[in-house]
């Protein structure tokens, strides 16, 4: 009999399939750089053999993987930011819309978030390449809110990034931490973000404030 159609083995496998049994199988504590072909293929009722068909290796599974969490995140955090009428909450909303994430059932966000410390250097670049594009989004948005406040901000791409890796760092620490402390980590992210704008805000006046001194001459 061949291995493929082994009893108790799926006859066919898709992309999706290996991605879910991939993410049944990490967590917390767990990350996919330290899964086997064999352990994915055997969560997903597959002969080993039938995961080439999707994947040339498990590093490639795992950049799928990554790149499937980037695109998530960021459209759940977009979304959050889209419902949000009132401009004070816009903080504090992707903060929640990214906690509720991390604490969901698909624990995509987990593999950003551990990836990036624990994987490969192509799994770490990977990583990089998906926090890039929540920077230029955020940063957009940030150019955007501002316009509507009529004040500008000093450097709007660093402080993109800064925010950007500040509530990752911060969202690597709550994964090993009980959920009843969200509320407190969330409203620590919150006022430290605040603190970001608000010294952004601050560094472009005085660079204003300079450039006018300097003109009056």
């Amino acid at each position: 009999m061949d291995a493929d159609t082994h009893p108790g083995r799926k006859a066919t496998i898709s992309r999706e399939d290996l991605i879910a049994a991939a993410l049944k199988l990490i967590g917390p504590h767990r990350s996919v750089s330290s899964l086997s072909l064999r352990e994915v293929a055997r969560e997903a009722g597959i002969a080993p053999n039938s995961f080439y068909r999707q994947f040339r290796d498990t590093d490639e599974l795992a950049v799928a993987l990554i790149d499937l969490a980037g695109q998530s995140l960021r459209q759940i955090v977009g979304e959050a930011r889209q419902r949000v009428a009132a401009r004070r909450s816009i903080v504090r909303s992707s903060i929640e819309a990214f906690m509720d994430q991390l604490r969901a059932d698909d624990k995509l966000l987990h593999v950003l978030l551990r990836e990036g410390t624990v994987g490969s250097d192509a799994f770490k670049r990977a990583v990089d390449r998906e926090l890039s594009f929540f920077e230029e989004e955020l940063r957009v948005d940030l150019i955007r809110l501002a316009a509507i406040d009529k004040v500008t901000l000093y450097e709007p791409a660093l402080v993109a990034r800064s925010i950007t890796r500040l509530v990752f760092a911060m969202g690597a620490t709550a994964m090993d931490m009980p959920r009843e402390k969200d509320p407190e980590l969330i409203e620590q992210m919150s006022v430290m973000v605040r603190m970001i704008l608000a010294g952004s805000r601050a560094m472009s006046m005085a660079a204003k404030n300079a450039a006018r001194s300097a003109a009056n001459r």
